[in-house]
């Protein structure tokens, strides 16, 4: 029987490594096994270790092949195949970085942005404050980028009286799967956390619901409480937000 040389092995071994690694990093950090930069400094060497078997993989099957070595050849060829799905896993997060700027607070108002109420107490230990702007970027730079990026995030003006649109805004959130933590018929607010499925981050979004003369108008804001960029995750939730409560 044709044995197995110890590359072909490693290779193989090394992809399954990668695949393992892609998973156990953001639920490690999501069940608190880890800390947030050692899960991320795990997904990136799942990712390097990927890149490696499927360079390495490729030409170590054309060796294989020109030697006659059939066995090796498909475990190389296992391998290469098994490093794609980090790969390609990665593949989105990484263009996104590319194409959205490194902010993670959004709102459709940035001249008067929607302030939370029962939120500031669940967000007691997160890095990221809820001050609109930073010292690295003012409230004004803050909304300028956000334009620039995201220019359909704006205020939605509707028919529905305020209470109406608080109603129609804690149901939709409802819908898309946010916790819905606060419901201010009042003060025309509604608030609601966002929980990502892998790392488990959580994002606070809030409605604010404000009388006009033929209905209501409504902003929407949402922040992350880790991270300085947000992979345009907030403006796509505030975006299906707005597109889902007109309907």
């Amino acid at each position: 029987m044709e044995s197995t040389k110890w590359w072909s092995k490693f290779f193989l071994v090394t992809s399954m490594v990668a695949v393992v690694l892609l998973f156990a990093s953001p639920l490690g950090y999501k069940y608190g096994v880890a800390e947030l930069m050692p899960s991320f400094a795990s997904l990136l060497l799942a990712l390097t270790l990927a890149v490696i078997v499927f360079v390495g993989g490729l030409i170590m099957t054309v060796v294989a092949n020109r030697k006659g070595l059939i066995r090796d050849r498909q475990f190389l060829l296992v391998a290469v195949a098994i490093s794609l799905i980090p790969m390609i896993a990665m593949a989105p997060p990484i263009a996104k970085v590319r194409s959205v700027p490194p902010i993670h607070d959004i709102s459709t108002d940035g001249l008067n942005p929607p302030t939370f109420d029962v939120v500031i107490g669940l967000r007691a230990e997160a890095p990221n404050d809820l001050e609109y702007g930073s010292e690295q970027d003012s409230a004004a730079a803050l909304a300028k980028l956000q334009q620039a990026a995201y220019p359909q995030i704006v205020t939605l003006e509707s028919d529905l009286s305020v209470p109406e649109a608080v109603a129609q805004a804690a149901l939709v959130l409802a819908q898309q799967d946010l916790e819905v933590v606060n419901v201010d018929v009042d003060n025309g607010r509604v608030e609601a956390v966002a929980t990502t499925f892998w790392f488990g981050f959580k994002d606070d979004l809030v409605v604010r619901i404000q009388p006009t003369h033929t209905g209501s108008k409504i902003d929407v804001r949402s922040v992350s409480r880790v991270g300085q960029s947000d992979l345009g995750a907030n403006a796509a939730r505030i975006a299906k937000f707005l597109q889902a409560f007109n309907q």
